[in-house]
């Protein structure tokens, strides 16, 4: 495995979006089997880097390598070892839950036979066996970002991108999606997650990245990126705080 290559290489990825530098010449390797955390402020980059990353935008610039497949270079080879949740996921919200899943799985090429046996186990496990039989339209926040975590799973890939995955979830199903994330690295697999959640990334990440301004500021494991503090400031330190803190002295009650 040490000879083998990261599950996740990005080489001088850049984007721009008319005058604005999104991204701005990233470099990263994500380990085979790590739990790993990219954080950053809003407007870091830190979602167009993963999405060009998982092949839904194209960077002006730069490689991007799956277990060593170039992305974009051979696409049909390297996106079926992928599971991505977007941010701001759209789906064909007129199917039920238990038909987007299905759908999912059988246009990765898993055989309707083993898709139907994968989305019973993953709305068992995800706790959405009401929404089996909800049209998506009809899903809460939570709901909807649980579903969508059920699609990424379903045709068993060996890298999980997810952006916010625990965003609008409650903490019984979040504990649950901890817990099936958690054996999935511990089998071998790799998974990255955007969060601003600092608690939620100290709490289940090996190695973070820490992004702003479109580059990498610190990378490394957990402890290497926060040093003697915590992870929350030693972001504070990188990224900034917050120029113009003004006195809301009119807020005050008394």
């Amino acid at each position: 495995m040490s000879d083998s290559p990261p599950a996740i290489t990005l080489r001088g990825l850049r984007k721009r979006f008319g005058k604005t530098q999104a991204v701005d010449g990233i470099d990263l390797d994500i380990p085979r089997g790590s739990f790993y955390g990219v954080l950053g402020p809003n407007g870091a980059g830190k979602t167009t880097t993963l999405s060009m990353a998982t092949g839904l935008l194209t960077p002006d610039a730069g490689q991007v390598l799956i277990h060593g497949v170039d992305l974009w270079r051979h696409p049909d080879a390297a996106k079926p070892l992928l599971g991505v949740l977007p941010d701001g996921l759209r789906t064909f919200d007129r199917l039920t839950g238990a038909e987007l899943i299905s759908y999912a799985g059988i246009l990765r090429g898993v055989p309707k036979d083993e898709v139907r046996a994968r989305r019973d186990d993953l709305l068992a496990a995800l706790d959405l066996g009401a929404a089996g039989s909800t049209l998506v339209a009809d899903f809460s926040a939570g709901m909807a970002k649980k579903v969508g975590l059920a699609c990424a799973l379903v045709h068993a890939p060996r890298v999980l991108v997810l952006d916010e995955p625990f965003e609008a979830v409650d903490p019984v199903s979040g504990a649950a999606i901890r817990s099936i994330l958690q054996s999935f690295v511990a089998s071998g697999g790799t998974v990255v997650i955007s969060s601003h959640v600092m608690a939620l990334v100290e709490r289940l990440c090996d190695r973070v990245a820490i992004v702003g301004g479109g580059r990498v500021l610190a990378e490394g494991s957990l402890d290497e990126v926060r040093g003697d503090g915590d992870l929350e400031r030693r972001f504070v330190e990188l990224v900034g705080e917050v120029a113009d803190k003004r006195d809301l002295a009119w807020l005050r009650q008394s």
